[in-house]
């Protein structure tokens, strides 16, 4: 009888210690939840800047390479700049999602990285969208061209 009761305790004892840490999923879950309320209140929406230029032409790269392609961008807004997906059109393309929020006046920059491995020589158009809380649009697209060659 003691020891089945020593064995309940213990099992309380190591139950309870695990409720009050949340889990990286339940973490993750509230920043996406806090992201969302974010997008949805008009209140908190800023503008940005795109420094560059929305599409960028990367002219020539050979089949199997690597290709970088990077847009800066600056909050013009006076609300922090708070992105919250990044998201690119095909698996060829892995776009960088900021973590953190940008002050008004701050620059920032989204990375993407083109695998041209799998691609057919010639002309290829890729998009990265970009989701924040801009107006006004909540939306942006960012556009490149990449030239694969054989050699």
């Amino acid at each position: 009888m003691k020891k089945l009761f020593l064995l309940l305790m213990l099992a309380t004892l190591f139950n309870a210690c695990k409720m009050g840490t949340p889990k990286n999923g339940d973490a993750k879950n509230l920043e996406i939840d806090l992201k969302d309320k974010v997008l949805s209140d008009s209140a908190n929406f800023t503008t940005i800047e795109w420094l560059d230029s929305t599409y960028m032409d990367m002219g020539k790269v050979v089949k199997g390479q690597m290709l970088d392609v990077v847009f800066h961008f600056r909050n013009t807004g006076n609300k922090p700049l708070i992105i919250s997906q990044v998201t690119a059109s095909c698996g060829c393309t892995v776009p960088e999602t900021p973590k953190e929020p940008f002050a008004p006046g701050a620059e920032g920059e989204i990375r993407a990285r083109f695998n041209s491995a799998g691609q057919t020589p010639g002309p290829h158009r890729k998009s990265v969208y970009v989701t924040a809380n801009t107006t006004p649009n909540t939306y942006n697209v960012l556009d490149f061209n990449a030239d694969v060659t054989e050699n």
